[in-house]
């Protein structure tokens, strides 16, 4: 029998999961009232509005699905309760790029990841170059634009 993979995330990652998985089961009605609606005007095979209902449908119910097993899975992790000199899930790292240009970033989990809020999922390419790195590691990452070059100056639990 294999083993459960935890799903790693913070406690706001896991909030914004909640909320999301409340949203869409509060849609389920709309959208069976939709299919019914649409049903209704007769000939289905040519019912625009019954295929996008029943798409809408089908999308929903993947998705709760997919959401229902990450919270099932939930790691929550508090990153104020770590501490340590490695890089590690949770910590907020401030980098020096190849242009002394400092960037910060929070490691996250993949459903609470936006680059643009600096938060990085740990399996991005860059999250995956600096877990388990300290300060004063040159990091070298291959991304889609090419290859990035960073300098660890901080690690932060906060």
């Amino acid at each position: 029998m294999m083993a459960v993979e935890k799903v790693p995330m913070l406690a706001e990652g896991h909030a914004m999961l909640e909320a999301e998985l409340k949203a869409l089961k509060e849609e389920r009605p709309r959208i069976v009232d939709a299919i019914e609606e649409a049903r209704a005007h007769g000939d289905l095979s040519e019912n625009a509005e019954y295929h996008a209902a029943k798409e809408r449908q089908g999308q929903v119910e993947a998705t709760l699905a997919d959401i229902e097993d990450k919270l099932s899975r939930a790691q929550v992790i508090d990153p104020t309760t770590l501490s340590g000199d490695k890089a590690v899930f949770g910590a907020t790292l401030t980098l020096l790029d190849e242009n002394d240009k400092q960037v910060r970033y929070q490691l996250v989990g993949q459903a609470e990841a936006n680059a643009k809020m600096g938060k990085i999922s740990y399996n991005s390419p860059i999250g995956r170059a600096i877990i388990g790195r300290v300060v004063g590691d040159e990091i070298e990452v291959t991304v889609p634009s090419g290859e990035k070059y960073y300098l660890l100056e901080k690690i932060e639990f906060i």
